[in-house]
């Protein structure tokens, strides 16, 4: 009721609609299952912080044993210790003669360069060497043939007959065919504008309507830069030597007595076919489909053959028995050294020390680690390469070693061949 002239107003009622539980969108709970099936094997594993740890990026500088640091296996591992490798390319001996400031760490191939950068150090260092890999000529069959027929290389034995990938390289023999000379007393030399050319020595003869007129030589990456033709040169010059190590200064030691070593590095020269290569890219012309064109030997590391007849087989189910390997004797073995020089550095020396996963994946990348067996040689390297139907090369059937020359000789030496420019020094 109301009372006369006035309006009464009823205030709005408000209506409220009760709602249906929402489900759950299918999708969701298809994924869900999944989602916490990853949480919990991320937590059995310890990695369920993972992704909020803090990675170490480690700047280094390597040669060509960056192939085992650019591998993703090697990557996935050591982001399980936290580290994360930025790689900048650079010949060894390039890395041991330029600056080293904003590194972490460096890898160079081979000893001279290690010791290089080891003496330019203020702080007391971490390393470690954990493979070594043998300094191999690279070449194709028919060429090896035409050395066997030459009489400076032998095949080694294949397992069941088959066709060999590995040939021994008399390399004293073998310099007689570098020097673009004739030599009277052997007619397999070549004669005239013949004389130590690939037609000269007989290749027509292995192999058929083929025609090569130019000289045997061998490719290298620059000398100046690399530690594998830095390594090639000490070879050629401890055979030239007469099998002893160059330098005068160590005259009483007989490995150490010989010609001085401008005057042998003045013989060595006609032997170095200097081409300027970038270490890795040596083998990866050495690979290619036009390799045998590019060159018919080149300078690389074992590791890099092996490496590439693992992919090989496994994934054509054969070997590539186009490509064949020439192991010298005397035998040079090269040392990877890796140098911490900060901290960060040193996590990743440790990292690789300490590791067992990460040795085992040397091993499945060609190298010869330095945990088992005697001279570089790794039993576990052999029994991988017959599990993946890869011929093990045979030991060295000459162990004769060629020693480096003291590095100052060693220095000389190379420079004097490669004319190379002064090194640059870090300032203070």
């Amino acid at each position: 009721m109301s009372d006369a002239g006035t309006t009464t107003i009823e205030e709005p009622r408000l209506t409220t609609r009760r709602l249906g539980r929402r489900r759950v969108p299918r999708h969701v709970a298809v994924a869900l299952p999944l989602a916490l099936a990853g949480l919990v094997a991320l937590s059995a594993s310890g990695n369920v912080l993972r992704p909020f740890e803090r990675i170490t990026v480690v700047e280094a500088r390597m040669a060509s044993k960056s192939d085992f640091f650019r591998d993703p296996e090697v990557r996935r591992r050591l982001l399980e210790h936290g580290l994360r490798v930025d790689i900048h390319r650079l010949g060894s001996r390039g890395i041991a003669t330029q600056t080293l400031k904003g590194m972490d760490a460096v890898f160079p191939s081979g000893q001279p360069a290690a010791k290089l950068v080891l003496d330019r150090q203020d702080r007391s260092v971490h390393s470690v060497r954990p493979f070594v890999s043998p300094l191999v000529l690279a070449t194709f069959r028919d060429y090896a043939e035409t050395l066997v027929r030459a009489g400076v290389a032998t095949p080694q034995r294949a397992p069941g007959g088959d066709a060999t990938l590995y040939y021994d390289l008399d390399m004293r023999a073998f310099t007689g065919l570098l020097d673009g000379a004739d030599d009277p007393d052997d007619p397999r030399d070549g004669s005239g504008p013949q004389a130590d050319t690939w037609n000269g020595i007989g290749f027509g003869a292995v192999s058929g309507d083929r025609s090569n007129s130019g000289r045997v030589l061998v490719r290298t990456s620059n000398v100046c830069e690399s530690n594998a033709a830095g390594t090639y040169l000490s070879l050629l010059a401890f055979v030239v030597n007469g099998n002893r190590t160059p330098g005068t200064q160590h005259a009483r030691d007989a490995r150490r007595a010989g010609t001085a070593p401008r005057d042998l590095a003045a013989d060595i020269a006609p032997l170095l076919n200097l081409q300027g290569m970038w270490a890795d890219e040596q083998a990866e012309s050495y690979f290619s489909d036009l390799g045998e064109s590019i060159a018919p030997v080149s300078l690389i590391y074992e590791h890099q053959y092996l490496a590439h007849q693992i992919t090989h087989h496994d994934e054509h189910g054969r070997q590539d028995t186009d490509r064949v390997l020439l192991y010298p004797t005397p035998y040079v073995l090269t040392e990877p050294q890796l140098i911490s020089l900060t901290g960060e550095g040193d996590r990743l020396v440790e990292a690789v020390r300490s590791d067992a996963a990460l040795r085992r994946r040397a091993v499945e990348l060609g190298f010869r680690v330095r945990f088992s067996g005697d001279h570089g040689s790794s039993e576990e390297l052999s029994a991988y390469l017959s599990e993946h139907g890869v011929q093990v090369p045979a030991d060295n059937p000459d162990e004769t070693k060629a020693y480096e020359p003291a590095l100052d000789v060693l220095e000389e030496i190379i420079d004097s061949v490669g004319d190379c420019p002064p090194p640059v020094r870090d300032e203070p």
